[in-house]
C-alpha cells in the first residue's frame, strides 16, 4: 500500500494534468526521507518543544543563533518573526496531538499536525505550514478536512483543526462544512493507486 505524507497528498490534490502525474512519480521514486535534507526541521522541532517545554516566544532565537546554513539564515528570521508576531499575548498551553491516517483504494495518507493548543483557552489541533508560497484557501480545506476525518476519534469533540500559516502569522480554520469533499478526496487517492503503478 502506497503510504505518503499530507503534505504530499495535498501537493497532489493541488495539480492537475501531468503535472499531477510527475508529482505523484516524484513521490514515489525519491530517495528515503532523511532529516538532513528536511529544511525546515530544526524549526519545526524548536517550535514543538518550545510549547511542550512551556518556553516563552523569545526562546525561538535560540534555535536562529544555531543555524549557519546561508539558505535557512535567509529564510528562519522571517519564519520566526511570523511566529512569535503571530504568538503575540496569547496564552498557549500545550496538549497532544494525535496522528492518524486516512486511507482509501490502497493509498494510506499520513495525517500528523505538529501541534495541539488551548489559544486562549480554545483548544486547536495545528498543521505547521512555514512556506513562502502563499497558502491557498482550497490547501487549508484539505489539509484541515484531512485532519478532521482522520483524527475526530482522538479528540473530545471540541477541537478546531487549522493551519497556522507561520510566516504570515495567520491561524486558518474552515469557517462551514463543504459537502462532497470527502468524496471529491476518496476520487484523488483512487487516482493516485491508479497511477502508482505506471509511474
Amino acid at each position: 500500500m502506497p503510504r505518503i505524507s499530507l503534505t504530499d497528498f495535498v501537493d497532489v490534490v493541488s495539480k492537475s494534468g501531468t503535472p499531477k502525474a510527475n508529482k505523484v512519480a516524484q513521490i514515489k521514486n525519491r530517495p528515503e526521507y532523511a532529516p538532513a535534507v528536511d529544511f525546515y526541521k530544526p524549526l519545526r522541532e524548536f517550535i514543538v518543544d518550545n510549547h511542550k517545554s512551556g518556553l516563552p516566544k523569545f526562546a525561538i532565537t535560540s534555535v536562529l543563533a544555531s543555524i549557519t546554513d546561508p539558505k535557512k539564515l535567509s529564510n528562519y528570521p522571517a519564519v520566526a518573526e511570523g511566529y512569535r508576531k503571530w504568538w503575540g499575548n496569547k496564552v498557549l498551553e500545550w496538549f497532544d496531538p494525535a496522528v492518524g491516517s486516512f486511507a482509501a483504494h490502497g493509498v494510506d495518507v499520513v495525517v500528523n499536525p505538529e501541534l495541539g493548543l488551548f489559544v486562549n483557552g480554545t483548544p486547536y489541533v495545528i498543521k505547521l505550514y512555514f512556506k513562502a508560497d502563499p497558502l491557498s484557501k482550497t490547501r487549508v480545506d484539505v489539509v484541515t478536512h484531512m485532519m478532521e476525518e482522520a483524527l475526530r476519534g482522538s479528540f473530545t469533540g471540541d477541537e478546531t483543526m487549522a493551519v497556522l500559516d507561520v510566516r504570515r502569522a495567520k491561524l486558518l480554520a474552515p469557517t462551514v462544512p463543504i459537502p462532497r469533499l470527502t468524496a471529491a478526496l476518496h476520487a484523488e487517492l483512487a487516482y493516485i493507486a491508479a497511477i502508482w503503478e505506471e509511474v
